[in-house]
């Protein structure tokens, strides 16, 4: 079974926590859900005798997970996402996805991607590390209507010579 990243049982001071019923209401999980999730390790919480306590990077993670899922990406897919990201990256999907790191998560709706910068994207569903290269459409319009077209010499001279034979 996949295991997630052993934590300390307590949070630290000041540190955010939710219930379940308050996990359920943010992600859109079912409470059973998240016991089944629980029971199978993709997202443990602490508990405090039978209630599950979250911090914010679980109720991340149940959130992207969850969202994954009504993608249509099945749970054995996201459970090969989050083991590489832990055995190969370090990370944690609430690590990738808040945007601190230089880690971005990428869907095109049949693989997940791993940018881990701008040469470098992984599948990881694949666990294909080469290089991808990218195209980005809206860099390529920014670029056209940034800059002002100057017209070609040669148009310039022709609408002059018009208006002077008038």
């Amino acid at each position: 079974m996949f295991k997630t990243k052993a934590r300390s049982s307590a949070p630290a001071p000041g540190e955010r926590t939710f219930s379940s019923a308050d996990v359920s209401r943010l992600s859109g999980v079912s409470l059973r859900q998240l016991q089944w999730w629980d029971e199978q390790r993709v997202v443990s919480p602490r508990h405090e005798g039978h209630k599950r306590i979250y911090l914010t990077d679980e109720v991340v993670e149940v959130s992207v997970i969850a969202e994954l899922r009504r993608k249509g990406f099945s749970l054995q897919k996201i459970r090969r996402v989050l083991r590489f990201l832990q055995r190969e990256m370090g990370k944690r999907l609430a690590d990738v996805v808040n945007g601190d790191g230089e880690l971005n998560l990428l869907t095109d709706g049949k693989s997940i991607y791993l940018e881990s910068d701008r040469d470098r994207i992984i599948d990881l569903l694949k666990g294909a590390k080469q290089a991808m290269f990218l195209v980005c459409v809206s860099d390529q319009v920014r670029r056209l209507t940034a800059t002002p077209r100057k017209p070609p010499k040669s148009e310039a001279p022709v609408a002059a010579r018009k208006t002077k034979a008038m």
